[in-house]
C-alpha cells in the first residue's frame, strides 16, 4: 500500500514540475512551486522523515513562496517572450550531469534495504548505547537532542530565522511595534 502512495506522490510531483517549466504566468508558477514543496513535505512524512518534512514545509512552502511573491510584486506577472540563443555547451553539461546522476542511482542500495551500509555505520551503536548513555526512552529524541545536538540546533536556528523573516515580510516592522505596545498596555492595566 505504501508503494502506491509513493508512486502517486512522485507522479504528482513530476506533473507539477513539468507544469511549472511550461507556464508563462509567473504567479501561477510560484503557486505551483509552493504546492510542489507541500507535496514534497508529504512525501517526506510518508517516508518517516518528519523533521525534513517540517523544514521543507516551513522553508520551501513558507518562506520561499512568500519571498517569490514579494519579488513578483516588484516585477511583471508574465514571462518575457524573448528567448536566448540556444547554448549547446549548457545542453551538454545538463545531459552529462543527468547521465551521471542516473548512473549513481543504479549503484545505490534499494530504499528501505536493511543491509544497506547506512543502517550499519553507527545505527547499531546507537541502538545499543542510547538508553544507557542518555536515559531517554525515545531513541529518536535522544539522538536528535544529544548525539546530533549541534545539527539540530542549526536546523532550529534556520527555521526560527525563516519564521522571523516571514513575520517581518508580512507585517513589516509593525508586528514587533504592536507587540511592544501590547506589553505596555498590559503593564498599565496591572497585568503581569
Amino acid at each position: 500500500m505504501i508503494d502506491v502512495v509513493h508512486i502517486f506522490l512522485f507522479t504528482f510531483l513530476a506533473v507539477i514540475a513539468i507544469a511549472v517549466i511550461r507556464l508563462r504566468d509567473l504567479f501561477a508558477a510560484v503557486m505551483l512551486m509552493g504546492i510542489f514543496s507541500l507535496l514534497s513535505a508529504s512525501l517526506f512524512t510518508v517516508m518517516d522523515a518528519v523533521d525534513v518534512a517540517f523544514t521543507e514545509a516551513a522553508v520551501g512552502a513558507g518562506i520561499s513562496t512568500v519571498l517569490m511573491l514579494a519579488t513578483l510584486s516588484l516585477t511583471s506577472s508574465k514571462e518575457s517572450m524573448k528567448y536566448a540563443r540556444p547554448q549547446p555547451l549548457a545542453l551538454v553539461a545538463v545531459v552529462l550531469t543527468g547521465a551521471a546522476l542516473m548512473y549513481a542511482t543504479f549503484v545505490m542500495p534499494r530504499y528501505g534495504d536493511s543491509t544497506a551500509p547506512i543502517h550499519h555505520h553507527v545505527a547499531d551503536d546507537y541502538i545499543e548505547r542510547t538508553h544507557d548513555d542518555i536515559g531517554v526512552p525515545n531513541m529518536v529524541t535522544a539522538i536528535l537532542a544529544s548525539y546530533r545536538g549541534y545539527d539540530t540546533w542549526g536546523e532550529t536556528t534556520v527555521i526560527f530565522t525563516a519564521c522571523v523573516g516571514v513575520m517581518l515580510l508580512l507585517g513589516g516592522g509593525r508586528t514587533f511595534y504592536l507587540w511592544r505596545h501590547r506589553d505596555d498596555d498590559d503593564d498599565e492595566d496591572g497585568a503581569v
